[in-house]
């Protein structure tokens, strides 16, 4: 009979019941739900639910439904982190993509059988599509900055970020551009099945992005070039086109995102849209355990981070605390997940608990 190495290690697992405590997913839930304790203690109705005209309404679906451009964004910044770059052009790609839309949707009132109606300038399925399409372009300028030109990322980045943001502006004059077009509204503030439509299209990405990673080489593909791209070079992955894929996939969310949140308010800011929305993206990714170093990551984490932020800015506004507060508070999160993360700060732990020990 053949013998089984791996039984001693499976029994040896079965007998730690602690194994639970280094799941990858342990901090960030930890976390998660430290943050809802803390609501449930001081904020009255907090986990209070009810049902108006067939949608749920509460504090929790409230959160839910403000995360969802966040937790879009993290997970296109998932894959760019987890191939050792990184994209802080998002924010501006949020702007460009909700202001393609607006534009483009805008509202033109006609009067149907007596009845004063507002109507898209163009087929909303065009409209959406040019804010895609526009998102698409915006990724592949960075992926070819980066896996073309072999530019540093935030460097190729910072590029979009700027002139982004100056084109969404161009193209409103700097004005503020309002929505009328109902049908528009039910992609950021709509319900399906008592819940926000918005939740529906995060699952489905999140869905489709971890059955490629999961059920596909791409996820270690993804993962060889964040570890070493010569090696993952040679060993004939094509790690250009696959940077350059994930840019573009980055930029893809980042244009959903920025629908649902010109869908939400009804009008395109090109000034204020998704600003500081690539560092959210960032610490929201992070929270959830990928390192910045690049390949390992976790998808569910990066979803989870981002409820650990819109969770944590809800707190603080529904305690009073003054907004400025909120930036405050997540540099210091910025720093101990800094902490966290560096090996210095590991190995010096390491040595005391020898120390101690000894």
């Amino acid at each position: 009979m053949p013998l089984d190495l791996a039984a001693p290690i499976e029994h040896a697992e079965r007998r730690d019941p602690w194994a639970w405590l280094r799941h990858p997913l342990f901090r960030p839930v930890a976390a998660l739900a430290i943050l809802l304790l803390v609501d449930l203690a001081l904020i009255p109705g907090f986990f209070h639910l009810e049902v108006k005209d067939g949608h749920l309404y509460g504090s929790l679906v409230d959160i839910l439904n403000r995360a969802a451009p966040l937790m879009l964004a993290a997970l296109g910044m998932t894959l760019v982190i987890a191939t050792r770059g990184i994209d802080i052009s998002v924010g501006a790609v949020v702007a460009l993509s909700g202001t393609v839309a607006a534009v483009l949707i805008g509202g033109t009132m006609v009067i149907e059988n007596g009845v004063p109606t507002y109507v898209s300038r163009i087929p909303m399925g065009y409209a959406l599509a040019a804010s895609i399409g526009a998102a698409l372009l915006c990724g592949a300028w960075n992926g070819v900055l980066v896996a073309g030109l072999k530019l540093q990322p935030i460097v190729a980045t910072l590029i979009l970020m700027v002139a982004g943001r100056g084109l969404a502006q161009l193209f409103t004059d700097g004005q503020i551009v309002t929505v009328y077009y109902k049908p528009f509204f039910y992609l950021g503030s709509g319900y399906l099945f008592g819940l926000p439509f918005a939740l529906y299209v995060v699952a489905f990405v999140a869905g489709l992005t971890a059955l490629l990673v999961k059920k596909t080489a791409l996820g270690l593909f993804i993962q060889a070039v964040g570890i070493n791209p010569t090696a993952a070079r040679l060993a004939g992955v094509r790690t250009a086109t696959l940077v350059f894929s994930v840019y573009v996939f980055c930029s893809a969310c980042a244009g959903v995102a920025g629908l649902m949140i010109c869908s939400n308010i009804k009008s395109a800011d090109a000034n204020n849209a998704g600003l500081l929305l690539e560092l959210d993206a960032i610490l929201a990714v992070t929270l959830g355990g990928t390192q910045l170093v690049g390949g390992t990551f976790s998808l569910a984490g990066s979803l989870i981070g981002a409820l650990i932020i819109q969770t944590l800015t809800y707190t603080i506004y529904s305690l009073g605390v003054p907004p400025e507060v909120n930036m405050v508070v997540k540099s210091i999160v910025v720093f101990l997940v800094c902490l966290a993360q560096s090996e210095q700060v590991h190995a010096l732990f390491a040595r005391r608990a020898k120390g101690s020990t000894a």
